[in-house]
């Protein structure tokens, strides 16, 4: 083969290029030319056999010739399939299932607020949202909690380490969402039909109690409210929230932002009333609940002899750990951030 001959081979390649019309087309063609027993790979056997004169012309020439056929290739597939030409191993790998993508869900306590949401709307009870850290006086002085409580020692509750303020004394990281019923009293918009719903914290943590943790809080405030609307209320709530068959309980208590004051309870969830590492005696506590004081109806601006109130505070996580069927024994499970615990619900 000489020189003329090779030329020939360029305008044969660009001839049978022009023909292309499909991706076993491309294939043939490259195979044609730069397969491993195409055109150019003949060349280089008949390059191998030649003196050493001729073949540096020669090979010159072969070398030229290559690098103009596979650029047209390359150019050619670019142009025409504007993709890569699939091999065998891509083409077999088309037919592998696809990897499932893995779809998130939302977390049990999103899940369990909105739930509770749901549930107090046919009621007339309107979500709102109050500072999660806030001033003492809303915390605490507000709501008829003197200086000297407990709750108010640093052992219970996350002081900021910020400047206080001369009318509304330290900030506090609120130790509950009752700072919100101040709040909502100081708007001056009755009657009142609350639920606050927001991040707490205090220093506890055990299979019950968690150092941060999530509340809702209800309150309700017109002319007329008695226990028997608060009572109503919370049996309506524990027979659409924990299902049926499920009973609560309350206990007098004393808090000092209701008068009279309640703890409610519900038969263990876990148990069902027989008693187990979690609730103890059958029974579990929720939360507090009570007529609003008439001191905590004064710091809103409300006259008490005209209006009246219940209110009521729930740790959302126990709540939900009480809910028929959870079977959940520590608290601080919800918080573990294990993917299998989690997935399960």
């Amino acid at each position: 083969m000489d020189l003329k001959e090779l030329k020939n081979l360029v305008g044969e390649f660009k001839a049978d290029a022009k023909k292309i019309s499909s991706v076993a087309d491309f294939e043939e063609l490259r195979q044609k030319y730069i397969g491993k027993k195409g055109k150019i790979a003949q060349l280089f056997e008949v390059f191998a056999k030649l003196g050493t004169e001729e073949k540096k012309e020669f090979g010159k020439k072969i070398n030229e010739m290559k690098s103009e056929i596979e650029l047209e290739i390359v150019d050619l597939q670019e142009r025409f399939f504007n993709k890569k030409v699939e091999s065998p191993l891509d083409q077999f790998l088309k037919t592998l299932p696809g990897k499932k993508v893995e779809a998130g869900h939302l977390h049990i306590i999103t899940q369990t607020i909105r739930e509770i949401v749901e549930i107090f709307k046919p009621l007339g009870f309107v979500r709102v949202r109050h500072p999660e850290i806030d001033w003492e006086w809303f915390a605490f002085d507000a709501l008829n909690i003197p200086v000297t409580h407990p709750a108010r020692d640093e052992w219970e509750t996350f002081f900021v380490d910020a400047p206080a303020d001369k009318k509304y004394g330290r900030l506090v990281i609120t130790p509950h969402t009752s700072n919100g019923q101040v709040h909502e009293m100081l708007k001056g918009e009755l009657p009142i039909r609350m639920l606050g719903i927001s991040r707490c914290g205090r220093r506890q943590e055990d299979i019950r109690h968690l150092q941060t943790f999530f509340q809702f809080e209800g309150l309700a405030i017109d002319k007329g409210i008695s226990i028997s609307h608060l009572k109503g209320t919370l049996d309506y709530f524990a027979k659409n929230f924990f299902g049926p068959g499920r009973e609560i309980r309350l206990r007098p208590y004393d808090f000092r932002f209701t008068e009279p004051s309640f703890e409610v309870d519900i038969n263990c969830g876990l148990c069902l009333g027989k008693g187990c590492k979690l609730c103890k005696g059958g029974w579990m506590e929720l939360g507090g609940a009570g007529m609003v004081h008439p001191n905590v109806l004064r710091a809103g601006g409300i006259d008490p002899k005209v209006y009246t109130g219940f209110a009521f505070g729930w740790g959302v996580e126990r709540t939900y750990m009480m809910k028929s069927g959870t079977q959940i024994d520590d608290i601080r499970h919800l918080f573990n951030n294990n993917l299998r615990f989690l997935e399960q619900f």
